[in-house]
């Protein structure tokens, strides 16, 4: 079994996660209420849309009561998550896994060097992004229990170097894509560990999601597949 030091302790390597960033937030109160709200997108404002009853979450068998044993469950939810947000649609990717967005705040940006740090900074200073689009969610199944999201696409000049650079990304201890700053969500210090971790390539963009319990209890594998997911989201 492989071992990493994370915060100085050794820590057994998990397929798919990679070292990760620390986001500086400041402390703002959250108020999760019951019901839907419509979402609305501008200037790359915060969208809210409120939680309703977790009663789908339990019939699904997913988020903060499906346990270790609900591992085989996750894997399929996760593949046919995987399919809606191949669509574009993450309202139904997110519900595979019982959890919906609560806030969401979007960046866009060209350059990627200020961005990055590690092997990452160093291959942005090689190769050129050509944009760089990043967005942090936070989802929650309803009862409290909620994780937060960071999603970055990258885009490059040509599907070579895409590839390349999932390569880099995809090394333990490689370095990151700096998330969005928490505080947008009105969250607390959220330090992203890279242990919950997914990517996917499509032509000449990659696409890298990370996630972090913010409350309550989300298990390793709904986190885990919350990300893998999510890095199937295009382009926002």
């Amino acid at each position: 079994m492989e071992f990493r030091t994370i915060n100085g302790r050794r820590v057994p390597i998990k397929g798919g996660g990679k070292s990760g960033a620390v986001v500086a937030a400041g402390v703002l109160a959250l108020g999760l209420a019951g019901g839907t709200g419509g979402l609305t997108l501008g200037g790359g404002s915060s969208l809210v849309s409120e939680v309703g009853a977790g009663a789908q979450n339990a019939a699904q068998g997913v988020g903060s009561g499906s346990g270790s044993g609900g591992s085989a469950q996750i894997k399929a939810s996760k593949s046919e998550g995987q399919k809606s947000a191949r669509k574009g649609d993450s309202e139904a990717a997110w519900q595979r896994l019982g959890v919906k967005q609560l806030k969401r705040t979007v960046r866009q940006q060209a350059e990627c060097v200020a961005v990055s740090f590690g092997q990452i900074r160093d291959f942005f200073t090689r190769t050129r992004c050509t944009s760089l689009d990043r967005a942090l969610f936070l989802v929650g199944d309803g009862t409290g229990n909620t994780a937060v999201l960071s999603v970055a696409w990258v885009g490059l000049a040509s599907a070579r170097d895409a590839d390349k650079f999932e390569s880099v990304m995809k090394i333990h201890g490689s370095g990151d894509i700096q998330p969005l700053g928490s505080a947008m969500l009105g969250l607390a210090d959220i330090r992203f560990t890279g242990e919950n971790y997914g990517s996917d390539r499509n032509g000449k963009t990659v696409t890298i999601a990370e996630t972090e319990l913010v409350s309550g209890h989300l298990d390793r594998d709904t986190l885990d597949a919350i990300a893998e997911v999510s890095a199937y989201l295009p382009r926002i």
